[in-house]
C-alpha cells in the first residue's frame, strides 16, 4: 500500500470516527436552539417585536385566549384516540394473520400506503366523506332521497368532534404501526414459540398475545411514542380536515404565529411550549397506562386459558383492515376522478364530463413546485443516506463512543412537537439571515428525513453477515473497496428503500418547508394545503395526485433496484 492510498485511508477512518458525533450534533444543535429561541420568546423575550423584558404576559394573554380549553382538549382527544385505534387494529392484524399466508398479502399491499404523504390522504378522505362527497353520492338518491347535497351539522370533514381527523390519522397510522410491527416480528423466534403454543394446546391468536405481544410492544415502543406525538401535533391534516372552531392547539399555535399582529408570537411561543409539555405528559401518560393494563393482564397471561382459532376476531380484524384499505383507495381515486371532472353534479356518482385542462392549466405551477419538491427531498434524503451509513459503519467496526451509543436521540424530531422548536429554529434564521436559502431549506428536511432513514436501515444493515466483508478483506481487498464492491451491492435493496422512504418523508415536509423558506419556496404539499382553504376540488385534486405520485415513483424506483441483478 503506497502513501497516498495509506493517507486516504487514514482520513477515511477518522472521518468514520466522527461520523456519530458530527450526525448527532447536526440533529441535536438545531433542535436545542429551537427550543431556546421557543421558550425566550415564551417568557417575553423578543427584541424583534419590541418585547425585551422577561415576563409572564404572553402566558396570560395565552390563558385568556378564547377557545384554549377546547383546543387542548381536541388535541388530546383526537391524538389518543387515533393512536390507541391504529395500536389496536395492527397488533389485531399481526394476532390473526402472524401464522398465515394473509401476513405476505399485508405485507405487500402496505408500499403504497406507506408512500402516500398524510395530506395527500386527508383530501382524498374529505373529498369521500363530505356530504357531498363520493360516498353520498353512491347512495343518493336512491338510498338516501337526497337531490342536493345535505346539511349535515357535525357530520363530514371538519366536524367539531374530530372524528373525521382521527380517521384520516387512522388510514395512515395503521399501515406504519402495522410496517414496524412486521419489522418487529421478523426479530423474533416465531416458529419455535408458535410450535411450543401449539403443542401446549393455545390458539394462534392467544399465542400472540400471551406469547408473542410481551416481547414485541418494547420493539414497538419508540414507533407508538412517535404516532402519539405525531397525533398530537400534526398540523397539515388538521388544516385540511380537522375541526377549525376551534382548532386544536398546534393549529390555533400556527394561527398565531403567522397573524398580522407579531405582538401574538409571544402567545404562540408559549403555546408551542405548552404543546410540548403536553406532549411529554401525554408519552408518560401512555407509558402508564401501558405497564397498568400489563400489570392487571398477568393473571390472564400466566392463566391456562388457551383459546380457539378466533375465527370471529379473525374476520373482525381482517374487515378492519380491509376497510382501512379500501378507505384510503377510495381516497386516492376521488382525487383522481376530481382532476379530470369538469362537470360532476351531485347525486351523480361519476363525472358527467371529463377534462384534462384542470392539469393542462397547472402544469407551469405544478412542473415548478415538482422541481423544487424533488430538489429538495433529493438532497435532504442523500444527506440523511449519507449519514446513516456513516453511523452504521462506526458502529460495525469501530468500538463503541458516548456519541455512538447516544444515536438512539436520532429518534428525538419524531418525539417533539414541530412547532415546539420550528419556531425558535426560524427566529435564528431570521438572525443569521439564512432564512429562505436553499441551505436551510435543505437542513430543517433532513432534521425529519434522517429518523426515518436511519430507522428503516439499521435493522438490515446489522443483521448483514460479516463474514461476505471478512472474506474480501483476507483476499487483499481494503475495507473501503470491501464496502463499495461487496457490502452496499448486497445491501442496496434496504439502502434503495431507505432513501425512498426519506424522500417521501421529505415530500410530505410542511411546517419545516413553511418556517425555513419564508415563503419563497412553495412546494407540492405547501401549494397543496394552502388550496385546502379555496375549494377547487378539480385543482385541489390534480396537487394532491401529484403529492401522491412522487413517493410512490420513489418507492417504485426503489423495489426496481432491488430487483436488478448486479
Amino acid at each position: 500500500m503506497n502513501r497516498e492510498t495509506a493517507r486516504r485511508g487514514s482520513w477515511s477512518a477518522l472521518a468514520l470516527n466522527r461520523a456519530p458525533a458530527l450526525t448527532l450534533f447536526i440533529l441535536l444543535a438545531p433542535i436545542a436552539a429551537g427550543l431556546l429561541g421557543t421558550l425566550l420568546p415564551a417568557f417575553g423575550w423578543l427584541p424583534v417585536v419590541g418585547a425585551a423584558d422577561f415576563s409572564l404576559e404572553p402566558w396570560r394573554a395565552l390563558w385568556a385566549a378564547p377557545g384554549l380549553g377546547q383546543s387542548l382538549a381536541l388535541s388530546l382527544w383526537t391524538g389518543f384516540a387515533a393512536t390507541a385505534l391504529s395500536l389496536l387494529l395492527a397488533l389485531a392484524l399481526l394476532a390473526t394473520c402472524h401464522h398465515t399466508l394473509w401476513l405476505r398479502r399485508i405485507r405487500q399491499s402496505l408500499a403504497p400506503l406507506l408512500a402516500v404523504p398524510h395530506a395527500a390522504l386527508a383530501f382524498g378522505l374529505a373529498f369521500l366523506i363530505a356530504p357531498s362527497g363520493w360516498l353520498a353520492r353512491w347512495f343518493s338518491p336512491w338510498a338516501t332521497g337526497w337531490e342536493r347535497p345535505p346539511d349535515l351539522a357535525g357530520f363530514g370533514p371538519q366536524d367539531p368532534w374530530g372524528l373525521s381527523l382521527i380517521l384520516a390519522l387512522l388510514l395512515k397510522q395503521t399501515p406504519y404501526l402495522l410496517f414496524m410491527g412486521l419489522s418487529g416480528l421478523s426479530q423474533l423466534p416465531l416458529e419455535s414459540w408458535s410450535s411450543v403454543a401449539r403443542s401446549l394446546g393455545y390458539g394462534p391468536i392467544t399465542t400472540f398475545f400471551k406469547v408473542i405481544l410481551p416481547s414485541l410492544y418494547p420493539l414497538l415502543r419508540l414507533p407508538v411514542f412517535a404516532a402519539l406525538a405525531f397525533s398530537l401535533t400534526v398540523v397539515d391534516v388538521a388544516l385540511i380536515i380537522g375541526p377549525s372552531t376551534p382548532p386544536t392547539l398546534a393549529v390555533q399555535a400556527l394561527r398565531w404565529f403567522n397573524g398580522p399582529e407579531l405582538t401574538w408570537r409571544l402567545p404562540a411561543a408559549a403555546a408551542a411550549v405548552l404543546l410540548t409539555l403536553l406532549v411529554l405528559i401525554a408519552l408518560a401518560t401512555w407509558e402508564g397506562m401501558v405497564r397498568l393494563l400489563g400489570r392487571l393482564s398477568r393473571f390472564w397471561v400466566i392463566g391456562g386459558w388457551r383459546g380457539g382459532m378466533g375465527g370471529i376476531a379473525r374476520r373482525l380484524a381482517l374487515g378492519g383492515g380491509g376497510a382501512v384499505f379500501a378507505c384510503a383507495t377510495l381516497s386516492m381515486g376521488g382525487l383522481l376522478l376530481w382532476s379530470f371532472a369538469q362537470r360532476w353534479p351531485f347525486p351523480l356518482a361519476w363525472p358527467e364530463r371529463w377534462t384534462p385542462d384542470n392539469w393542462i392549466g397547472q402544469s407551469g405551477n405544478l412542473l415548478a413546485m415538482i422541481g423544487t419538491t424533488s430538489i429538495i427531498g433529493v438532497a435532504a434524503t442523500a444527506l440523511a443516506l449519507g449519514l446513516s451509513l456513516a453511523c452504521l459503519e462506526h458502529e460495525a467496526h469501530r468500538r463503541p463512543t458516548f456519541a455512538g451509543r447516544s444515536l438512539w436521540l436520532l429518534y428525538l424530531p419524531l418525539l417533539v412537537p414541530q412547532v415546539g422548536f420550528l419556531f425558535g429554529i426560524q427566529v435564528l434564521l431570521v438572525w443569521g439571515g439564512l432564512d429562505g436559502g436553499w441551505p436551510a431549506l435543505v437542513w430543517t428536511h433532513v432534521l425529519f428525513v434522517l429518523p426515518y432513514v436511519f430507522l428503516s436501515l439499521a435493522d438490515p444493515w446489522r443483521a448483514f453477515d460479516a463474514r461476505y466483508e471478512q472474506t474480501a478483506l483476507a483476499l487483499g481487498a481494503s475495507r473501503a473497496r470491501a464496502f463499495w464492491r461487496v457490502k452496499l451491492p448486497l445491501l442496496r435493496g434496504p439502502v434503495a428503500v431507505a432513501a425512498a422512504l426519506g424522500f417521501s418523508v421529505s415530500v410530505a415536509q410542511y411546517l419545516p418547508t413553511l418556517f425555513a423558506g419564508a415563503g419563497r419556496h412553495a412546494t407540492i404539499t405547501t401549494e397543496a394545503v394552502t388550496l385546502a382553504s379555496g375549494g377547487n376540488r378539480r385543482v385541489i385534486g390534480a396537487f394532491a395526485v401529484v403529492q401522491a405520485a412522487l413517493p410512490l415513483l420513489g418507492f417504485a424506483a426503489a423495489l426496481w433496484i432491488a430487483k436488478r441483478r448486479t
